[in-house]
């Protein structure tokens, strides 16, 4: 029994069962035993990887993205580039490479990571040395400068915590985690019925089976970048995995050596997920902010001109580089078991903004 699990079964005996969400907040972040708290989960040495890791192509693409909605957005001459969850700054420092194509860009634009990890802040610094003069960092999104900005976020979403609601007899209850008759966690449904639950989903989703599971994410930090473009202009662009519209399942997953884990096993020893849902996502539009999307990865990357780099890179590469850039395509366009199709981008943009690079032709919701 680790520190995190003893912590999390003093809290349950005293206070009764946990919320998934307060589970998955104290697995992945707690300030002594959370999982990003106490490690670099990245890469083959770590539990996962992530699309920057992949490929040099990725970030790329991302910094001649950001670039260009700088341009679009009339070249301020201050810009707050934010990246949420920014892992290693493997992504940050490919994208600032590519992003020097954009005379003034890069002296225009200000680095903020919203990022909670002492060792990933470290693992940042160390990979940004002496590509910026600063990095800013935070613990929250609300306390981003008040300026025009961009922010990225990639598989920033889905580790924000989740509420579980299932129906039984009729009626939602909300999923909580106890211990289980074998002295285990355990999960379970909370006695008590929640009136009027459904109107909380989209009303196609009503009346719900018994069964069912539904997922509500907070998605408080999404929620306070949409309204600082509002208020300050800008873009904000989120790619992650997930579907497109709300639906019923149960989608949490643990993550340990590149391979799934037991969720309640072990806590704070794995990566804690679930799958984004990109109609909620959506939804945070409002009258001066529109969201744009979902995109597939693979459509979104396309657009950029992902194919095109692939090409200039195996044309200058050695031989054995070749086949390397080929394969780190086909994972990041391709079908499963790429990310091609289950990744997807969301962008948010002020209404002010004419159009954005890489979703020609993507669904817009908002007041335009």
């Amino acid at each position: 029994m680790n520190n995190l699990e003893r912590e999390i079964r003093a809290l349950i005996e005293t206070q009764g069962p946990l919320e998934v969400s307060r589970y998955m907040a104290l697995c992945l972040s707690h300030p002594k035993y959370g999982y990003y708290t106490t490690r670099d989960p990245f890469g083959m040495s770590g539990d996962f990887t992530t699309a920057p890791e992949i490929s040099q192509m990725f970030g790329e693409l991302i910094g001649v993205w950001c670039a260009e909605v700088w341009r679009l957005m009339g070249s301020p001459s201050r810009v707050a580039l934010v990246e949420a969850g920014p892992g290693r700054g493997t992504l940050m420092k490919d994208a600032l490479r590519a992003a020097q194509v954009m005379p003034g860009f890069l002296n225009a634009a200000e680095l903020h990571f919203v990022e909670t990890s002492p060792v990933l802040q470290e693992k940042q610094r160390e990979t940004l040395h002496g590509a910026v003069p600063s990095i800013a960092w935070h613990g929250e999104t609300n306390t981003l400068p008040d300026a025009p900005l961009i922010v990225i976020g990639n598989e920033f979403v889905d580790a924000l915590p989740i509420g579980q609601f299932e129906k039984k007899a009729g009626r939602w209850h909300e999923r909580k985690i106890g211990l289980g008759a074998d002295g285990g966690f355990a999960f379970g449904l909370d006695p008590a019925p929640l009136p009027d639950f459904e109107k909380q989903m989209p009303e196609r989703l009503t009346p719900a089976p018994n069964g069912a599971v539904f997922e509500q994410r907070d998605l408080t930090p999404i929620s306070e970048i949409v309204s600082r473009i509002g208020k300050c202009g800008g873009a904000a662009l989120f790619i992650d995995y997930g579907h497109a519209e709300s639906g019923f399942g149960d989608t949490l997953q643990a993550v340990s050596g590149h391979d799934y884990a037991e969720p309640l096993e072990a806590p704070g020893e794995a990566d804690l997920t679930s799958q984004v849902d990109f109609e909620a996502l959506a939804a945070l539009a409002n009258k001066r902010v529109r969201a744009i999307g979902p995109f597939t990865q693979r459509d979104f990357l396309t657009q950029l001109g992902i194919e095109v780099r692939a090409e200039i890179l195996q044309r200058n590469a050695k031989d054995e580089m070749r086949d390397e850039i080929g394969t780190a395509l086909t994972r990041l366009i391709g079908p499963a078991p790429g990310m091609g199709e289950l990744f997807k981008a969301i962008a948010f943009a002020h209404r002010d903004l004419p159009r954005l690079p890489g979703f020609d032709g993507a669904k817009i919701s908002g007041d335009a």
